[in-house]
C-alpha cells in the first residue's frame, strides 16, 4: 500500500529544531517532505512573494528551503517540488502560541491556510508557551491529529489551528474543539535614531492581553487542554451583512 505524502512547512525557518521534530514524528504516518522558508517569517500572514523570484535549495532528499513566505513554500511544493499532490499539509511546530487574533498575523497558520485553499486537508500546530522549549510531546499530539484527519478528512474549506500547552504529554487534559478568542495587542511602537541620526521605528515588545471566554482557545490552554480551532475560508461577517443592507448607502 502506498504511503500518503505529507508536506511539512513552518514560519520559523528551515533551521528550526521544532520543524525537524514534527517531520520526524510524522514519518510513522507517511512519506514526509519538508519545504520551509530560508529565514524566519513570523507574522508575515498570508503573504505571497510577487516582486522577486523564488529560489528553492535542496538540504537533502525530501527537504528544501525557499527564500519566501510559508505561503510561497506550500505553493511551490504542491505545484513544482513534490512528486505528487500531498494528502495533508502540516505547518509547524511553531515556537510560540497562535491564539485568538494571532491567526491573522501568523505565518504558521498561513502555511496551513494555503494548503486548504489548494484543496488539501491542513493543520497548523503551535507550542502555546511564550518560552517554547519542548516539542517532542507536541509532535505526538500533531501525529494524533494528523492521523485523524488522514482517516476522516475535514469539513470543506476548513483548516485546523492547533495549540498545545507546554506540559508533559500524560498531563494533557484531552482535546477541546474551540472558537477563536480575542487579543489586545496594545500597538507598542518604539521610536529611536540610528547612528546617523535618522529616525526609525520598532513595532512590538509588549506581550498581548487576552480575556478567557467560555469555549475559546485561551480557555482550553488555561485548562491544560489541546485547543483545536476550525478556521473557515469564508470570513464574511454575516451579521454585519444584514445590518449594512438596511443602511442607505447609495451613489
Amino acid at each position: 500500500m502506498t504511503k500518503p505524502l505529507i508536506l511539512v512547512t513552518n514560519d520559523d525557518g528551515f533551521l528550526s529544531p521544532a520543524l525537524e521534530i514534527m517531520a520526524k514524528a510524522l514519518e510513522e504516518l507517511g512519506e514526509v517532505w519538508i519545504v520551509a522558508p530560508s529565514s524566519e517569517q513570523s507574522a508575515v500572514g498570508h503573504g505571497v512573494s510577487l516582486h522577486h523570484p523564488l529560489r528553492a535549495k535542496k538540504v537533502r532528499d525530501h527537504f528544501y528551503h525557499v527564500d519566501g513566505t510559508p505561503t510561497d513554500c506550500v505553493m511551490l511544493a504542491v505545484h513544482k517540488l513534490l512528486p505528487s499532490r500531498p494528502a495533508i499539509v502540516i505547518s509547524g511546530i511553531n515556537t510560540g502560541p497562535n491564539l485568538g487574533d494571532d491567526v491573522t498575523y501568523s505565518g504558521t497558520v498561513a502555511g496551513a491556510y494555503e494548503g486548504m485553499l489548494l484543496g488539501i486537508p491542513s493543520i497548523a500546530i503551535s507550542n502555546a508557551s511564550y518560552n517554547a522549549r519542548e516539542f517532542d510531546d507536541i509532535a505526538k499530539v500533531g501525529v494524533i491529529i494528523a492521523q485523524h484527519v488522514l482517516e476522516n478528512g475535514l469539513p470543506p474549506d476548513t483548516v485546523l489551528n492547533v495549540n498545545v500547552p507546554q506540559i508533559p504529554f500524560d498531563e494533557l487534559q484531552g482535546f477541546a474543539i474551540t472558537k477563536q478568542g480575542l487579543r489586545d495587542y496594545g500597538d507598542e511602537i518604539h521610536e529611536r535614531k540610528d547612528p546617523r541620526g535618522i529616525r526609525y521605528y520598532w513595532i512590538g515588545g509588549m506581550r498581548p492581553e487576552h480575556v478567557i471566554h467560555d469555549g475559546t482557545d485561551f480557555e482550553a490552554i488555561a485548562e491544560n487542554k489541546v485547543s483545536v480551532t476550525p478556521l473557515h475560508r469564508n470570513i464574511t461577517n454575516y451579521e454585519a451583512l444584514d445590518e449594512l443592507k438596511d443602511r442607505d448607502i447609495s451613489l
